[in-house]
């Protein structure tokens, strides 16, 4: 299974897709969609474009996106919210189903610590990910939000097998 990690942002929205097989993980790509132009709207287009051009090269099954954090910012915060918007879009559109999670949750996962600094997450995507080269901090988080997902997928998949395995024994 390929899953897209999104690390929504309005000037630099992080991507990671990751392949999941069973609990061996590799790197298939990450980067980072610039968010260009001179307005809000020129922006969160940019935004849509690229990571749309994301999703129909790699073609993942899952996908995944950081959860917004309200800061003391309001402005900020809605303007990360409709980068969000996009980061929810774009694989919806695609026919996928999108996970969300907390920052913390997502450091908790990939660290096991979750309040874990930029670069023990960066550290240990490399750990997971051999050989990966980051395009960046957002890459990275996109990658951390992907390997996130993957692992409640299968978290998710094994109870579902053992409840029908319990099932079948009544």
């Amino acid at each position: 299974m390929r899953v897209l990690g999104i690390d929504p942002g309005l000037r630099n929205l992080g991507w990671g897709v990751i392949r999941v097989d069973g609990s061996r993980l590799s790197h298939l790509g990450n980067g980072v969609c610039q968010g260009l132009g001179d307005t809000l709207a020129e922006r969160l287009l940019s935004l849509f474009r690229q990571l749309s051009a994301v999703v129909e090269e790699f073609r993942p099954e899952a996908a995944a996106v950081e959860q917004v954090f309200v800061n003391r910012d309001g402005a900020g915060t809605l303007k990360l919210g409709q980068a969000r918007g996009i980061a929810l879009l774009v694989p919806a559109a695609a026919g996928l189903t999108v996970g969300e999670y907390a920052p913390n949750t997502i450091k908790k996962t990939v660290v096991g610590v979750g309040h874990a600094q930029k670069q023990q997450v960066m550290h240990m995507v490399r750990l997971q990910l051999p050989g990966v080269e980051l395009a960046g901090p957002d890459a990275a988080d996109a990658l951390a939000i992907a390997i996130c997902h993957a692992q409640h997928l299968g978290s998710a998949s094994a109870l579902a097998r053992a409840v029908k395995v319990a099932g079948a024994r009544r």
